[in-house]
């Protein structure tokens, strides 16, 4: 019997032979040849396998325009690299990857900061500190800076950002400072009953241990009504869907007068890891700030909490780490009160989380955004209607054009509830829709997961956020203000990526789009992933990163996807926080130590044959058509995803992706019409360009890694086979593009 040889052995069996010289065929090496073939069940017609495109005109699944689809972001950078990072001849290097429409990314609210997008504005309090609101008037000279201002009043130890700048005030150690709860979460700003927007603390306390007291320190305004709470799940925080929260026996307080409450909690202890004080009435009083502005005299306020075992004698112990730093034990907060002051600005000029959020008019005006309308935020989770209200003003002012605007960042990062966030949303929504009835406001801003995102159970037991969120604003009758709904896409955890991980894309997209729709998002919304890379330490400079980019960007359009944003467009290349070992995450290009532009990353190159390969690098429409391949490996996994694009021009263009490290594809491109037959095969001149490891060999050192073979892509005109077959490079992006041998299907409107 002849051993088994498998499809993808006999395709590259085939490759193998094909290449021989015909002077090395013997009559011995023919016979073997025709014998392996036979056993193989090969015929020539079977040598390639096929990627199916269909071109079906009523089949397109996407229409785009590559200078909105493919677009770019600019976000926080160290306070000494922004002039250089927008100098013109960095910026050519930056334009020339061919990136479209830019998402202006928010980083203040990640480190629970008040954005002062102008750095001239006006102080609640006329002492100098309070709220602030940036001027909205636009003079002579331009906003090249803006930063963001710690919040005194923080009761977080860590959220998405916070564990690089800040603490927690809840157990800092010190009695004079104290957490505060967001004012425009409670019924004067809400119009809704407080008891609706719950506002609450919670203590981790690392690991399960016996709790059965509290003691909590609280200042002006204090909780009249309150329960504390343990959590029955394994994880509180980051798996909100499996638990519950129980109250403790003695738990439940409903006439609580302030001051410092020492609150036995059971008769017997109970074993936890997380526990919670939910407020739902506040004693309305003011705080420290005095009784001037009404938002000093709402919500809640607390200077202490401690957390432990008391014993028959009324001892005291408790577990808590108290300390003004990162070793203190972990609480999280509801909300934020984003009163401040001046002194609480930090700026260290090497650090992004304390640098630079490059100024609104220096974005506007340096030629990044080729002229072309930006996605836009406003600061929501820790800022002020009125704030909000002046940036756009000014922006309108100053003529800046703006596309979308995105109501805050990563809700969800930041641990809020669903229907906070939708009381924030409509309370901005109102108040811009007064400056611009015409603005297209969205968001969640989402984290970059890839299952549904979870919330304790709401009173009907409900735990997604974004249909909660969704049946917020349905109850409110204003499902009309969500304009866009807008995500993040970072797919991967840890500092590890292994090549196998690009098998995952398009599907980790594909599935989490199709999530968002069944938690009910309304199908004429559109979806912007305005923020997106492969989180993967070095591989997202290595080849890896490139096709994972061809992949997801062509594959989020397929899906059905409005536009999305590559992270990011400026030239910062740290090596990632959470990955001691790598350099290379979220870039195109490597710098130096003085941030000037020293070589091109992988992603360069994917960009540039995405935008001006595979598109046409022009606003105009192109139409997208699904196309597949049946080339997988022993495990059935897919090694060639494969786009199609008709473009404007009238020519085919195909994006193909071999994820065969190792081994070369061919395959025959086949175009079927309504009925399934062929309509054809490129004909006449197709061009072809190719780039994967051939092209490109990274060379691990963290900050002194570097490329070797560094680019270009392999770009040349080629005859179209009369068989339609192509062989794809192994470890590669190619695009072929050309016309077909039929007539092209017709154009839709």
């Amino acid at each position: 019997m002849h051993p088994t040889i498998s499809r993808q052995s006999r395709s590259h069996l085939c490759v193998h032979l094909s290449a021989l010289p015909l002077a090395k065929w013997t009559a011995g090496s023919l016979f073997i040849t025709l014998a392996l073939i036979i056993a193989a069940g090969l015929t020539r017609e079977s040598m390639a396998q096929t990627v199916q495109v269909d071109a079906a005109p009523s089949h397109v699944v996407n229409k785009f325009s590559p200078l909105y689809a493919l677009g770019t972001t600019v976000d926080r950078v160290p306070s000494n690299a922004t002039d250089v990072f927008f100098r013109q001849d960095q910026l050519k290097q930056v334009l020339s990857a061919g990136w479209g429409s830019v998402s202006y990314r928010q980083n203040t609210e990640l480190f629970v900061q008040a954005w002062h997008w102008n750095p001239k504005g006006k102080w609640s309090d006329p002492s100098g500190k309070g709220y602030f609101t940036g001027d909205a008037t636009p003079t002579k000279e331009v906003i090249r800076h803006s930063y963001g201002y710690s919040l005194q009043h923080r009761g977080f130890t860590r959220n998405g950002g916070t564990e690089f700048d800040g603490f927690s005030r809840l157990d800092d150690g010190n009695l004079n400072t104290y957490w505060k709860s967001n004012p425009y979460l409670t019924q004067g700003f809400t119009g809704e009953a407080d008891s609706l927007h719950p506002q609450w603390v919670v203590i981790d306390l690392g690991k399960k241990q016996e709790v059965n007291a509290i003691r909590i320190a609280w200042t002006e305004p204090y909780a009249r009504a309150y329960q504390v709470q343990y959590w029955t799940g394994e994880d509180a925080m980051d798996d909100q869907g499996n638990g519950e929260w129980k109250n403790f026996s003695s738990g439940t307080v409903t006439s609580g007068k302030g001051g410092t409450v020492a609150l036995p909690l059971e008769s017997s202890a109970v074993s936890t890891k997380f526990v919670r004080i939910l407020m739902t009435a506040s004693s309305d009083t003011c705080d420290t700030h005095g009784s001037s502005d009404r938002r000093n005299c709402v919500g809640y306020a607390i200077r202490e909490v401690y957390l432990g075992t008391i014993d028959a004698q009324g001892n005291f112990k408790d577990l808590l780490q108290h300390s003004p730093d990162q070793k203190q034990s972990l609480t999280y907060c509801s909300s934020v009160d984003p009163w401040h002051e001046p002194s609480d600005l930090y700026v260290a000029p090497d650090r992004m989380e304390s640098g630079d959020q490059p100024g609104l008019d220096l974005f506007y005006t340096s030629g990044i955004t080729r002229r072309l309308p930006a996605v836009i935020p406003v600061a929501m989770l820790y800022g002020t209607p009125e704030d909000s209200v002046a940036q756009m003003t000014y922006l309108k002012q100053r003529g800046h054009p703006i596309w979308y605007v995105e109501m805050g960042e990563e809700p969800d990062g930041q641990y809020m509830q669903p229907e906070d966030y939708g009381a924030f949303y409509l309370q901005w929504a109102t108040a811009l829709h007064r400056v611009d009835p015409n603005f297209k406001l969205g968001g969640p801003v989402f984290e970059g997961v890839t299952e549904d995102i979870k919330a304790w159970p709401d009173a009907q037991g409900k735990t997604s956020w974004f249909g909660r969120f969704l049946d917020y604003l349905k109850a409110h009758g204003r499902l009309a203000d969500l304009a866009f709904m807008s995500f993040e896409h970072y797919p991967y955890d840890g500092c590890e990526t292994p090549w196998k991980n690009l098998y995952q894309e398009p599907q980790l997209l594909t599935h989490i789009m199709q999530v968002w729709h069944d938690d009910g998002l309304p199908p004429e919304v559109p979806l912007l992933d305005t923020e997106t890379n492969a989180h993967g330490g070095e591989a997202s400079v290595e080849v890896f990163g490139a096709l994972w980019l061809g992949d997801t960007f062509a594959g989020f359009l397929t899906a059905g996807g409005k536009a999305t944003f590559y992270y990011h467009a400026l030239s910062y290349s740290p090596p990632h926080p959470a990955c001691p070992n790598s350099w290379g995450t979220y870039h195109m290009f490597m710098v130096d130590r003085n941030y000037q532009i020293q070589s091109r990353t992988s992603q360069f190159f994917a960009a540039q044959l995405l935008t001006q390969e595979w598109s046409q690098p022009v606003d105009a429409e192109h139409l997208l058509f699904t196309a597949a391949s049946d080339v997988k490996d022993s495990d059935g996994h897919v090694l060639v995803t494969a786009y199609a694009v008709l473009r404007p021009d009238g020519q085919w263009s195909l994006l193909l992706i071999n994820k065969d490290y190792d081994n070369p594809h061919p395959v025959r491109i086949a175009f079927h019409d309504n009925d399934a037959s062929t309509v054809g095969a490129f004909a006449g001149p197709v061009t072809m360009v190719s780039f994967g490891k051939a092209q490109y060999q990274w060379h691990p050192g963290r900050k002194e890694g570097y490329a070797d073979p560094d680019g270009p892509a392999a770009k040349s005109t080629i005859e179209a086979t009369p068989d339609g077959q192509y062989t794809l490079p192994p470890a590669s992006m190619t695009v072929l593009r050309g016309r077909v041998k039929t007539a092209a299907p017709a154009r839709t409107q």
